[in-house]
């Protein structure tokens, strides 16, 4: 009975062509993310998805390969990879890994915006500059990305006419013992120097 539903018309015609659509949404997704993450540095995360993403495209292009005919793969397969293409974007967008830099030129004095910064536990720094018509103050700040939006509506908030941009950071390290003014460990220390 179930071989006899596979040489139906309407397997032909809807049910395969569906599930070619459907695997191509999910090994485009899954190959966006896995760009994504290769470009933060997660390798063991790259590599699985990597993996599960050529099974499931092995799996579609066979039947591609299995049926030249039908028009109705193709067009399957190519919406499959669209519609993958906008799905994995909106995948990433959602668990926002990594951190970005945000930068924040104002003309406006700064104080405000710098203390609710602060107040909002983000490390800031500041410094003096000179624009098109101008001194201006630059704020540079670099934050988990999902907490990207919460520093633009201080920013806003503080300030709605202030010049800021975004920028994905690949590697940022903090050194929590700065104050400190003898390392405790001397080779940790050199190898840090090289």
């Amino acid at each position: 009975m179930e071989v006899a539903f596979l040489n139906t018309p309407i397997f032909a015609l809807l049910v395969l062509p569906l599930l070619i659509f459907l695997a191509r949404v999910v090994d485009v997704s899954m190959g966006t993310v896995r760009v994504i993450f290769i470009s933060k540095g997660f390798k063991k995360y790259a590599t699985l998805i990597g993996f599960f993403e050529t099974i499931i495209w092995l799996v579609a292009i066979n039947q591609i390969m299995n049926n030249l005919t039908n028009i109705y793969y193709y067009l399957a397969y190519a919406l499959g990879f669209a519609t993958g293409t906008y799905v994995g974007m909106i995948i990433e967008e959602k668990i926002s890994v990594g951190k970005v830099m945000i930068r924040i030129i104002t003309k406006k004095h700064s104080k405000q915006l710098l203390s609710d910064l602060k107040k909002a536990r983000h490390t800031v720094t500041s410094v003096g500059a000179e624009g098109l018509d101008g001194k201006v103050r630059l704020i540079m700040t670099v934050v988990n990305r999902h907490d990207a939006q919460k520093v633009i509506d201080i920013v806003r908030k503080q300030n709605p006419h202030a010049f800021y941009s975004i920028e994905d950071v690949r590697f940022a390290y903090e050194n929590t013992n700065i104050k400190e003014k003898k390392p405790r460990n001397y080779f940790r220390l050199n190898v840090f120097k090289k």
